[in-house]
């Protein structure tokens, strides 16, 4: 799949200096808005006190609208994964994240799934190989700020929308981070963490933004468990389905192993402590010598723990629990491997939110909220305009009395903040085709300034024409070098600036992009002309390739510029300079790039040509 990888190893110290760089930014943006949260609250609460001196009165002076209790199913699924998306947020601030996150686990998610699966992760692949650093700085602030909405906002439309971002962002991570948990792809296995950990979020979501009157009966409850249940007994029919490597263990030192075997000893080679390790190892040797009778009990025990749920009888339900929480923790250490290890994990996997959705289910069938006595009910129910104008006004007097609901709110509009300062930066990344010029910087540095007059020339163009440096004055003149039959590196940098070209737009007419012909054998226009036919270049108004009318001229040309031209032992390739210059329409020498294409991936392509789009367009501002 095109894009997914940039090519340039994880801990490439100037990608993780940007985006260490780009976090500390965003970190200081976030708390500007905590500061203001803060000024807020502290004004609002003044605002309170003075009121209750006032008045004379004890305590706040509106009622809370919500006057019972918050149920405690709702609560458990709310602080869990509002501590999960935290959790998730630090995950995505490891320092192997922007370059290790579309190779590592991008694209490996989605290899094994259908064509059209891949093409949509490959969309969100590109994107964080094209800006990577943005993207990942943008994930660790959406998903702290999804955890503290969820965390503070306890009740109200507030906790409701906390709920439908967590619902939302939890779709975008399951569809293209997870690959739609690979429910596609062959070998589908809960123990493995399908249908995907992020499809749990979203479940966990959709709970938190149902009005209250959902949780005041155990329907909803029995409606969780079933749902647990009926997927369960799925996934035990999938488990016990033969032919799929669940059965087969590893009967001698040269069979094949089976699926769970082979699971477990790539997961126990992940990074990590050795007592994990060593827990891990066990457990593969066990499989392998005992592979039938694991895959006997795992199926037994999904198909007795989603019967039990099935059946949304209390007693079942909280045997069902314990035993899941036991078994699913199990797995969780002994095959998922805690899910985050390894220096690219982005959540704990699947088993620790399902283990919470079993518990969210349990409580809403035996824990219904009881409404406190003595306390007002909610403002009723109003057809038309005057409800809203009511509703209206109740909220502004609780926002200016109620310290409880004030905070909530506050912290709420906070935590939307720094979801924001996530959302908005991958948001102009996605609609961004180009990418980020720190990807050319890691691979070549940044263009060096310079000030010093340009060598002089005298050439023949890809046409036969003679063309001369000042021949060229009044524009702004790329150099670079280019071996006309060469078959690796030179191609993708005659890419890089075609694609640069276009990139220039209206200021194309005022630069020239310059190649000198560097192969000392194969000098002839016929052969630049040939190159320029195989890489598309004919049709660039502003694009000449230079050669001599002799191997003299041509040498005096490179040894003007500095640029070294010699035969590989063997004779079979030529080695020459990889570097380009900027000249200004005075004819002097602006900016050194060094044109390497590295692995010329296609982000490191369009890369380059921002850099020397950039480059080019300061030198035009210069002299405007």
């Amino acid at each position: 799949m095109p894009g997914m990888s940039t090519g340039l190893s994880a801990n490439n110290p100037t990608i993780v200096s940007a985006f260490d760089w780009q976090l500390v930014h965003q970190g200081l943006v976030v708390l500007l808005i905590l500061a203001l949260v803060a000024v807020a609250w502290s004004i609002l609460r003044v605002r309170q006190l003075h009121l209750v001196a006032e008045k004379g009165l004890p305590g706040a002076l509106v009622p809370e609208m919500h006057t019972d209790p918050e149920p405690a199913a709702r609560r458990v699924a709310r602080i869990s994964f509002g501590l999960i998306w935290i959790f998730d947020g630090v995950l995505q601030a490891q320092s192997s994240m922007p370059l290790g996150m579309a190779p590592e686990v991008l694209k490996p998610v989605a290899a094994s799934s259908p064509s059209w699966v891949q093409h949509l992760d490959n969309f969100v692949a590109t994107i964080w190989s094209y800006h990577p650093t943005t993207a990942p700085a943008s994930a660790v602030w959406i998903q702290v700020g999804i955890g503290i909405w969820l965390l503070f906002a306890s009740r109200g439309l507030w906790s409701r929308l906390g709920g439908v971002a967590s619902l939302g962002w939890g779709l975008v991570v399951w569809v293209f981070g997870e690959a739609f948990g690979q429910i596609f792809a062959p070998g589908l296995t809960v123990l493995f963490g399908a249908p995907g950990a992020a499809i749990f979020y979203c479940a966990a979501g959709a709970l938190v933004a149902l009005p209250d009157r959902y949780w005041t009966s155990a329907r909803l409850g029995r409606i969780i468990v079933r749902s647990l249940g009926l997927f369960l007994v799925g996934m035990a029919a999938l488990q016990a389905w033969p032919g799929r490597g669940f059965w087969r263990g590893q009967a001698g030192p040269h069979a094949v192993a089976g699926t769970l075997t082979e699971m477990v000893r790539q997961m126990a080679h992940t990074p990590q402590p050795h007592l994990i390790t060593a827990w891990m190892s066990a457990f593969g040797r066990f499989d392998a010598a005992h592979g039938w009778g694991v895959n006997l009990f795992a199926v037994l025990c999904l198909f007795g723990l989603g019967a039990a749920l099935l059946s949304a009888r209390p007693g079942l339900v909280r045997l069902a629990v314990l035993v899941g929480a036991v078994v699913f923790l199990a797995d969780w250490v002994l095959i998922e491997d805690l899910g985050f290890l390894g220096g690219v994990g982005t959540d704990p996997n699947s088993m620790v939110p399902m283990v919470i959705l079993l518990i969210v289910g349990y409580l809403a069938v035996t824990r219904l909220p009881a409404p406190r006595p003595g306390v007002a009910a909610p403002i009723a129910a109003v057809d038309g305009g005057a409800g809203a104008v009511a509703r209206r006004r109740r909220w502004r007097e609780q926002l200016s009395t109620n310290p409880a609901f004030a905070f909530r709110s506050i912290a709420a509009i906070g935590a939307l903040g720094i979801t924001l300062v996530g959302v908005a930066p991958i948001a102009a990344a996605a609609t961004n085709p180009n990418a980020d010029p720190i990807l050319s910087q890691a691979i070549n540095g940044a263009p060096q300034a310079e000030d010093t007059p340009a060598p002089p020339f005298h050439l023949v163009d890809q046409n036969g024409a003679a063309v001369t440096l000042a021949s060229l004055r009044g524009k702004v003149v790329f150099v670079t070098f280019l071996d006309d039959v060469c078959v690796s590196t030179c191609p993708i940098i005659a890419q890089e600036l075609r694609v640069a070209d276009g990139m220039l737009g209206a200021d194309a007419s005022r630069v020239e992009i310059v190649a000198i012909d560097a192969n000392p054998r194969f000098i002839t226009p016929d052969y630049l002309r040939a190159f320029d036919q195989q890489e598309g270049l004919t049709h660039l108004a502003n694009w000449l390739y230079l050669t001599g009318s002799s191997l003299h001229q041509l040498e005096a040309a490179w040894r003007a510029f500095g640029a070294v031209v010699q035969y590989l032992p063997g004779g079979a390739m030529v080695d020459h300079s990889e570097f380009a210059e900027v000249i200004d329409a005075s004819g002097n020498i602006r900016y050194l790039l060094n044109s390497d294409p590295g692995p010329g991936t296609a982000a490191t392509q369009s890369s380059f040509a921002v850099t020397l789009t950039d480059t080019i367009k300061s030198v035009i501002a210069s002299r405007s």
